[in-house]
């Protein structure tokens, strides 16, 4: 008898138990197991991306582009070294702020906010002077760069060093890809071409610097349609000089001027009238 009452007891206390720890509809209003967890993601909805017409549409950013800061040449590529930092200067105390690639990009293509007087100061042609010169005056008066590297130059006489290049990327300027030997991209009209001049050179200096290549100026400023159109593959944004604008790929035909050696207020009013017209 004492044993039948104490198997009584272990069986209702089992009943109990198994009462006391089942979920209650409350606790689990939608009748799901217990041990799965509900997990809600955040989609971020898309940003819509401007028209081909819509960035035509866009007023131009001056973008200025160096070659070389020499003293004693006389040609349209060449400014003197006294020459060149009163460019800067001249830009700086008109309250012109430099701008990276990325940010003319987010501000065509997302219509992001640019400063009130941007500028984009660029440097073809990977010459020592660039960085030796160019950096150090760039950085006086509060600018960036955008460095546009010619590949088959590394480490050569007048040219910049690997290291250098790291440099420049490690201090907040921008480098960019000019090509491998400055053939022109119109020729890049097949596979074998456009992999010795732009996919295997941009991956090295994507390996030098240790950031993604993004941006390209074109040899001598020059491009044509099938060109521009092959561009958007290997990079977000290319640069011409003062041609006209492609109009159906305009993000890989954006317009720079030479700033040759002219007189601070000279290259302020080329730059209003140069980039106030298509």
């Amino acid at each position: 008898m004492f044993k039948l009452k104490y198997l009584i007891v272990i069986i209702a206390s089992f009943f109990l138990f198994s009462a006391c720890n089942k979920p209650s509809s409350s606790d689990n209003p939608e009748g799901n197991d217990s041990t799965q967890t509900s997990t809600s993601e955040v989609v971020e909805p898309e940003i819509k991306k401007n028209s081909t017409v819509e960035i035509l549409a866009k007023k131009q950013v001056p973008v200025l582009c160096y070659h070389r800061i020499e003293n004693g040449r006389s040609d349209e590529y060449t400014v003197s070294l006294a020459t060149f930092e009163a460019q800067i200067k001249v830009l700086a105390d008109s309250g012109y702020m430099s701008i990276n690639p990325d940010e003319y990009y987010d501000y065509l293509v997302y219509n992001k906010e640019l400063p009130e007087k941007p500028v984009m100061i660029s440097f073809d042609d990977s010459r020592v002077e660039h960085f030796t010169i160019g950096k150090p005056i760039l950085e006086k008066y509060g600018f960036k760069g955008v460095f546009f590297i010619m590949t088959i130059t590394y480490n050569k006489k007048n040219y910049m060093s690997t290291e250098q290049l790291a440099e420049l990327a490690k201090t907040g300027h921008t480098v960019g890809f000019h090509s491998w030997d400055h053939t022109r991209a119109i020729r890049y009209n097949n596979d074998s071409i456009l992999r010795v001049n732009v996919i295997e050179p941009k991956n090295k200096l994507e390996e030098i610097i240790g950031k993604p290549v993004e941006y390209f100026a074109y040899p001598y400023g020059l491009t044509n349609a099938e060109t521009t159109a092959q561009m958007n593959d290997h990079f977000k944004m290319s640069f011409i000089l003062s041609t006209k604008q492609d109009t159906i790929n305009p993000i890989q035909s954006v317009r720079r001027m030479i700033a040759p050696e002219w007189s601070p207020q000279s290259l302020i009013r080329a730059m209003e009238k140069t980039f106030s017209r298509r």
